[in-house]
């Protein structure tokens, strides 16, 4: 069974976080393990409390999944401080699995602050050296660049390219929250940009589109896909899930 480890924080709805990384691998085949970051207090209004876990406990809980299982894929969510990425870098610096893809989760959709100021730039100069495929939202990108965000495809893939030299053998530039005429994703490699295009979804109920995303490509690369065939059966994957909220 192919194996996939989501390091990330609960969800109490069930809607983000691991609660939706573990509902996406089960989508698509995969077996899922867990890495619990944070317990948070939340719901499709907001974040309203976040319990971190200890940095002893999340490499405690990284040492006993690598001790029992094949891992074939890391996808990193909510890291909450510079303590528990310090951990994980350190970890995956080590155990070294065949790929790493990193949602970088610095703000919740309500505006919380869900990874400590203190630790992004230890998050730049860490983590996405570790990344396969980095794959944030245009807010995101921002806050990783220090720069306005991006309104079109042009001023995406030039945050893209800049992304990419941080260090992650590729970058997922999300246009979810652009006002573009269509949804659009941008692939940024070493060898190019790939475009990724569909209709919009007509829904408001986007919590969690995020951790699916990048969890359902960790679970593609997890199974021998190339990464643009796995980009783009991750955003399949997704699609259907807006298609039936919007029929709720």
């Amino acid at each position: 069974m192919t194996q996939v480890l989501s390091i990330a924080g609960s969800d109490s709805c069930g809607g983000a976080g691991l609660q939706a990384d573990l509902k996406t691998f089960a989508a698509f085949g995969v077996d899922g393990a867990t890495v619990v970051t944070a317990v948070t207090a939340q719901n499709t209004a907001g974040v309203r409390a976040i319990a971190p876990m200890s940095a002893a406990m999340v490499q405690a809980q990284m040492d006993a999944v690598f001790e029992e299982m094949t891992i074939d894929a890391v996808k990193l969510g909510m890291l909450v401080n510079a303590d528990i990425v310090a951990t994980v870098a350190q970890q995956l610096e080590c155990r070294r699995p065949a790929f790493v893809v990193l949602d970088p989760v610095l703000l919740a959709t309500s505006g919380a602050q869900l990874l400590e100021a203190a630790a992004v730039d230890l998050l730049r100069t860490r983590l996405l050296p570790l990344a396969d495929c980095l794959t944030p939202n245009l807010a995101e990108a921002a806050a990783l660049l220090d720069a306005p965000h991006a309104t079109d495809e042009v001023e995406m893939a030039r945050q893209g390219r800049a992304l990419l030299s941080l260090g992650p053998r590729s970058v997922l530039m999300k246009g979810g929250h652009a006002a573009l005429p269509e949804a659009v994703d941008l692939l940024v490699t070493a060898r190019g940009i790939q475009r990724f295009a569909a209709p919009w979804v007509a829904t408001t109920r986007l919590h969690g589109t995020g951790c699916m995303l990048a969890a359902g490509i960790a679970a593609g690369l997890a199974k021998a896909c190339p990464l643009h065939e796995a980009v783009d059966r991750a955003r399949q994957h997704l699609r259907q899930v807006l298609i039936q909220r919007a029929r709720c």
